[in-house]
């Protein structure tokens, strides 16, 4: 079977939308002239071009499009007719969704060669607040701001990973509030953040917790109880900061992953496994309150957790970055905020100390200085 490539330009000039592939318009230029010569000619094309497209095409589809007969007009093949008619019913089928997809990619591509506005792209771990961002960055006022939020939904450790190798300006992820030293946490991060070269912005706090069927049939309270009663747990993907953070309090509460049944089933994000808990193939998981009250779950908070954005010390000086700054400082964000169950504006937008914030590093060391003698 064939596929289908798409293909778009860029232009000054308003141009009818189409979708056609430039074996059409030969097709169509030698039947109506009756020649390869006058295909080529109403083309404007030479004739060594037109007959080589067409051979070449052939080649590439397998089968011949033009029948060659001496003393008779260049006539399509029947592949060449269906060729022909599957044209015609495609642009009768699809004009107005390709106008429309046409429209749409001018609208997106207006605001690259709109000098005003501006990108940022955001690799985060999954986030109730994330999304409501994207959608506050764009309902700003223009004179206000125009920025506009890239985001890419991703772990935690794949998020930080992605703004060391420039493929994004900021990452979000988070740790355990109060995050401690000689953890898993740390163990992660640390060798991918660097202070002096990274910076923290503040961002919210949220509550992490299990996620239940409505009136906690099995009375969970802990990760104790899941695994003392074998309930079945959905958990999360290795690189997700939720995962890491399961293992963490899995750490505290002196239990392994072999202890929960359904430790190795990930899934993806705070929302599938909440429908995995909610369509009963799951007893729990671990997740955020908001996604459990959305799929009408029931909620257990277990611990508070932070949400961090980081970028580059060099990138704080980028426009996008200073107007993300200032959309994150405003009370109207904040109260967004807020307003998400489980969710609390933590110092947002403010550019926090990453030695306070993740108290990881100690570079208090005792210097030994010769005395001459």
């Amino acid at each position: 079977m064939h596929r289908l490539q798409l293909h778009y330009t860029l232009s000054r000039d308003a141009t009818p939308a189409q979708v056609r592939n430039p074996l059409i318009d030969l097709l169509q230029a030698v039947s109506s002239q009756g020649s390869i010569s006058g295909g080529a000619r109403a083309l404007g094309l030479s004739y060594r071009h037109v007959w080589g497209e067409l051979k070449r095409w052939e080649n590439e589809l397998g089968s011949e499009l033009l029948v060659w007969e001496k003393g008779q007009s260049a006539r399509l093949t029947e592949f060449g007719n269906k060729l022909m008619w599957a044209e015609r019913q495609a642009q009768a089928r699809l004009a107005p969704q390709i106008e429309a997809l046409r429209a749409e990619l001018e609208r997106t591509f207006a605001l690259a060669f709109d000098d005003q506005v501006q990108v940022l792209t955001l690799y985060a771990s999954h986030d109730e607040a994330i999304g409501q961002l994207r959608e506050a960055a764009l309902s700003q006022p223009v004179e206000a701001a125009r920025l506009h939020l890239d985001v890419r939904f991703t772990g935690s450790v794949d998020a930080i990973r992605a703004l060391n190798e420039g493929r994004c300006v900021m990452a979000g992820f988070h740790t355990l509030e109060p995050t401690s030293r000689k953890t898993r946490s740390e163990r992660t991060y640390k060798p991918l953040l660097q202070p002096g070269q990274h910076k923290i912005i503040g961002f919210a706090k949220r509550t992490l917790g299990l996620m239940v069927a409505p009136g906690n049939p099995l009375m969970l309270q802990s990760l104790h109880d899941v695994a003392s009663q074998r309930a079945r747990f959905a958990n999360r993907a290795l690189g997700s900061g939720t995962r890491l953070l399961l293992d963490e309090l899995l750490d505290q509460s002196a239990l392994s992953g072999d202890d929960l049944n359904g430790y190795s089933q990930a899934e993806p994000s705070h929302a599938s496994v909440a429908q995995a808990v909610a369509s009963g193939h799951c007893d729990t998981g671990l997740g955020i309150e908001a996604a459990a009250r959305q799929a009408g779950l029931d909620f257990v908070p277990l611990q508070e957790e932070r949400y961090h954005l980081v970028c580059l010390k060099s990138a704080l000086a980028q426009p996008s970055v200073q107007k993300l700054l200032l959309l994150l400082q405003t009370a109207q964000w904040q109260t967004s905020v807020a307003d998400i169950v489980g969710y609390a504006p933590a110092q947002s937008g403010q550019v926090l100390s990453m030695r306070k914030v993740l108290p990881w590093w100690d570079f208090a060391q005792a210097k030994t200085r010769s005395v001459p003698t």
